[in-house]
């Protein structure tokens, strides 16, 4: 029988850190709530001996099968023509070897997929179809990944207009802000009375209130500098938290201290055909290095993998902060310029002790199974966030 440990967390404040929980090892940790994914990766780990690449697999492909919370796998955050496409990362931090795809399309075992561009390859990252030819030849099989629900989420969103999309709106209003909501534009093209779209739109037609396909307006009409009162950029249209989070994402530490960490995920919902956010980049989705530790992301990849949180964590870790201090100091860094961002940093160290940080969202739970008092539980820790 499974069994579920719930531990509750002080809220993250930013001058506050939470404390370091001690693990021990061996010890799987992954965002969110994800029992099923936690405990396999642990018993393949432990009871089935399996090396820490081949426990990650098995965790990340769990959720890949069982569609975690819709973000993970196929049949989910279809892009603007209805496709869904998937993204993964695998890192040993013992050998600094990754194995990355990005975009793949048609192929539902992203993980697994991962491990033989590791294994097989001297290459990083395989993209797009070309990552799904690579797949082919591996023995993977070609299979959609629409679901009558993600076929049904894509008509709907097709319905209300391709609201929320990821087009940038620019105005007197909007400039610099980054994206505009679909209330606030009309608002705006109503108080001017249609006049000057050219200045308000960068693309045509309007992408705050039509679907595409879109083009310039043109070169000139297109301002490339916030203006000086810009407020600070704005995020929450996305809605990113359990249901459209993005990622799996798992730090594994064998018994000997082999620390590796990956991620799988099907991307952000309604995303511009050929996005890739930060789950299958190094540094940005998660990082490993076994002489210290390991930092693991999940939310709005597109604002987090312009700072390399995972990366900068663990350095945090070399440099004799905890795991949570580490896990703080990257929020910090993206709240200055994205305030409203959604997203959550898990960090472990080499020895078991794991910590974290959120913001945007209202809490953010993390699965735990270590071999501290192991007795067939996976312990999930939920945080408040600012």
């Amino acid at each position: 029988m499974q069994l579920v440990k719930v531990v509750a967390l002080g809220a993250v404040l930013l001058s506050t850190v939470l404390p370091n929980i001690q693990g021990g090892l061996p010890l799987v940790v992954t965002t969110w709530r994800f029992l099923n994914a936690t405990l396999q990766a642990y018993q393949s780990l432990t009871v089935g001996e399996f090396d820490p690449i081949d426990a990650l697999v098995e965790g990340c492909s769990v959720c890949e099968r069982e569609q975690c919370d819709g973000t993970v796998g196929y049949g989910g955050s279809p892009d603007e023509t209805g496709e869904t496409t998937l993204d993964a990362m695998l890192m040993d931090g013992t050998t600094m070897d990754i194995g990355a795809v990005a975009a793949l399309r048609e192929v539902k075992h992203a993980a697994a997929v991962a491990k033989y561009v590791l294994r097989n390859t001297r290459h990083t990252m395989l993209a797009g179809s070309q990552a799904t030819d690579f797949a082919l030849q591996m023995g993977f099989r070609r299979e959609t990944l629409q679901t009558d629900e993600s076929r049904a989420m894509w008509e709907q969103w097709k319905a209300n207009h391709c609201q929320p999309n990821f087009w940038r709106v620019s105005n007197a209003h909007c400039m610099g802000v980054g994206y505009c909501s679909y209330l606030g534009a009309q608002t705006i093209l109503s108080q001017i009375a249609q006049k000057d779209r050219s200045i308000i739109e960068n693309v045509i037609p309007s992408p705050s209130m039509s679907c595409g396909p879109y083009e310039p307006v043109s070169a000139n009409a297109v301002r490339s500098n916030p203006p000086e009162d810009a407020s600070a950029p704005d995020r929450t249209d996305f809605s990113f938290g359990r249901y459209n989070h993005d990622t799996i994402s798992m730090i594994v530490i064998d018994q000997t201290g082999h620390v590796v960490a990956g991620t799988s995920t099907n991307g952000a919902r309604h995303k511009i055909p050929g996005r890739v956010g930060d789950s299958p980049i190094p540094g940005a989705g998660a990082y490993a290095d076994s002489e210290v530790g390991a930092a693991v992301a999940t939310g709005d990849g597109d604002v987090m993998m312009r700072f390399l949180p995972a990366l900068l964590a663990v350095e945090g870790l070399r440099n004799g902060q905890g795991p949570s201090e580490a896990a703080e100091r990257q929020i910090k860094r993206i709240t200055k310029y994205y305030p409203t961002f959604a997203g959550g940093i898990v960090v472990a160290t080499k020895d078991g002790r794991h910590g974290v940080a959120c913001n945007g969202m209202a809490e953010f739970p993390y699965s735990v199974a270590d071999g501290s008092d192991w007795q067939g539980e996976v312990k999930v820790y939920t945080v408040k966030c600012v």
